[in-house]
């Protein structure tokens, strides 16, 4: 079958699964570029080229994974993220969209030549740092977590895209001080929600999914040594849950940080905290 066929094919076998039709099109697109090697206006050139027989047989194992919900971005093997090309594997957290967001607000605290010292804590996959890093050559990076599956994938993707980031093996801050900036995507999921948690979420690590019965039990702590971490004037920007962000922001106010604002995302959602020392 030639592309255009297949990429009907697959989006019929993603609705079968239970795909929305939107999203089974979307995927079956991304699905098929990964198999044939080609992207955007090169793929599309293609659309009449027949699949070759290795290229069928590989189409018909990436829908059978997806199909069983084996999220689309550990089956292509790498996200894009702000224009990096990011790595990702099995048990470590899957960088998600709405996390751009939060780079473009911790981007607009950092002026273009800024070299500012800036923290992302729990790296994860390293991306927040990396596309800091990308962002901001000047400034310079650190990066905490303590998960050493998710080091060994940051400092791959590190070494991937050239971008120099300094990784500790830690929890939190590090025992770092003085710091410009601290961001940070912590788990924040509650542990309620593992009873409707979509299938996918199985595939990373639940030390970076869930924190306790109000999602805040990494968030809190990091709330506390901030405040040691960062100098006088620094910013401390948490993405959270619309559930409990205000929560943190609360205790946020209690600690003694100014100028406290909880922040949307590119859907409306309260998402982001921003505090200053």
């Amino acid at each position: 079958m030639t592309r255009a066929e297949a990429i009907d094919y697959a989006r019929a076998r993603l609705e079968e699964a239970g795909f929305p039709s939107a999203i089974a099109y979307f995927e079956s697109i991304q699905l098929l570029e990964y198999i044939t090697g080609e992207r955007g206006a090169a793929f599309w050139l293609g659309r009449s080229n027949e699949l070759k027989p290795a290229e069928e047989a590989h189409l018909s194992d990436v829908l059978e994974r997806r199909a069983s919900r084996e999220p689309l971005q550990l089956i292509i093997g790498s996200v894009n993220f702000m224009g990096l090309d990011i790595k990702t594997a099995p048990g470590v957290l899957v960088p998600r969209p709405e996390t751009e967001r939060l780079v473009e607000l911790a981007l607009e605290l950092l002026p273009v030549v800024s070299t500012a010292r800036v923290l992302d804590a729990g790296t994860g996959s390293g991306v927040i740092a990396l596309a800091l890093k990308y962002k901001r050559p000047a400034i310079r990076v650190f990066a905490s977590d303590i998960d050493s599956r998710a080091l060994n994938l940051a400092a791959k993707n590190a070494h991937l895209t050239g971008l120099k980031v300094e990784f500790l093996h830690s929890s939190l801050t590090a025992g770092l001080r003085e710091l410009d900036l601290i961001v940070s995507n912590p788990p924040y999921l509650n542990e309620n929600y593992r009873e409707s948690a979509p299938p996918e979420l199985a595939w990373e690590a639940d030390l970076a999914l869930y924190a306790g019965p109000d999602g805040l039990k990494v968030a809190l702590p990091l709330l506390g040594e901030a405040w040691s971490a960062l100098k006088p004037g620094g910013w401390l920007l948490i993405e959270l849950s619309p559930e409990n962000v205000h929560s943190l922001a609360a205790e946020a106010r209690n600690y003694g940080f100014k100028e406290v604002k909880v922040l949307q995302d590119l859907t409306g959602r309260e998402r982001f905290l921003r505090a200053r020392r």
